[in-house]
């Protein structure tokens, strides 16, 4: 596939299936409204995630929308879920099954945060040749890392990302890091499961330091509060809170240098999740893969590497004992 050459077979006219989901997860809610430039306010407000009215709610008209692109179909795991998703979001068409959006639509979204579902979740429109978006994390275990891999080095098209990538309050951070002089150590506090939000905190600092130069990590604390220490080649100690009770400091970032520090906090919900959907649908229309394939096999490593070491007592995992080639 060449650079600007479109996934899909009309870049201004994109339609999109929103697949899935999961307990504690509403985005086909959200995303669905951020594409499709509107909501039925009844409607979201009966969808059970108080939060995702709130950012909505405080966004102009004008706001919402991405332009050439519309959320077309649903599914989710139950299918009350997916009546109500239509409801609140505007979106025409129930399926009955996932697998019913292949030739109904240009490209779906996968929009689950369990890992281990996604290689199944996404099997069936991979192999038809449908692009695909993944939700954070796309995978959680060596196994879906190596099927993905073999995938995407097969030429499929498949993107994955977190919205801290696109959070603009820690892009903003890294013009700050030079003030600070050499950064010695970073925390990022995050609340619930290392296995599902251990991505969001990864996401939030992965781009502060070089990507893939990352060594390995040990994993000291529990099921419900994970203390994952991760080594970097330039010596910078970047240390992830992950806790299931953490909700006051979801995403708090703290760099500490020789001369000082910086913080920020993830706040704008609405923008990073633009953005982020934004990007995917640029990414239909061009091909143009918006992160490297190889940082993101390094994330995911990073996170089944933790995942290992807390199983394991807290040994040292280096990232080259994780495999994603068969």
């Amino acid at each position: 596939m060449h650079e600007d050459q479109p996934l899909v077979a009309d870049p201004n006219n994109i339609r999109l299936a929103m697949l899935g989901m999961v307990d504690g997860n509403g985005h086909p809610f959200s995303w669905s409204a951020i594409i499709n430039g509107g909501y039925d306010k009844d409607g979201m407000l009966a969808c059970g995630y108080p939060g995702i009215c709130d950012y909505l709610f405080a966004q102009p008209a004008s706001a919402l929308g991405i332009e050439g692109a519309k959320v077309t179909h649903v599914w989710c795991d139950d299918a009350g879920d997916a009546k109500r998703v239509a409801k609140a979001a505007c979106v025409e068409h129930v399926l009955q099954k996932p697998e019913d959006a292949i030739g109904q639509v240009d490209a779906v979204l996968i929009a689950t945060d369990i890992g281990h579902e996604h290689v199944e979740r996404a099997r069936a429109f991979v192999e038809a040749g449908v692009p695909v978006f993944v939700d954070k994390p796309m995978v959680d275990n060596e196994k879906d890392l190596q099927q993905f891999h073999q995938w995407v080095t097969s030429g499929r098209a498949i993107m994955t990302s977190s919205c801290m990538r696109y959070a603009h309050e820690f892009r903003d951070m890294k013009l700050r890091l030079p003030a600070i002089g050499p950064v010695e150590a970073i925390t990022v506090t995050m609340a619930k499961t290392w296995e599902r939000y251990g991505i969001h905190a990864l996401e939030a600092v992965y781009h502060l330091v070089e990507p893939g130069q990352w060594l390995g990590v040990s994993n000291t604390g529990s099921v419900d509060h994970n203390i994952v220490h991760a080594r970097h080649t330039s010596g910078t100690d970047l240390v992830l809170i992950v806790a299931k009770n953490l909700t006051g400091a979801f995403g708090h970032v703290v760099a500490y240098g020789q001369n000082g520090r910086v913080d920020a906090r993830f706040e704008d919900t609405f923008h990073a999740f633009k953005s982020q959907l934004a990007a995917y649908v640029n990414y239909l229309r061009t091909s143009d893969q918006p992160i490297a394939w190889g940082q993101t096999i390094e994330q995911m490593k990073l996170v089944i590497a933790g995942i290992r070491s807390r199983d394991e007592a807290g040994r040292y995992v280096p990232l080259t004992e994780v495999k994603h080639v068969h």
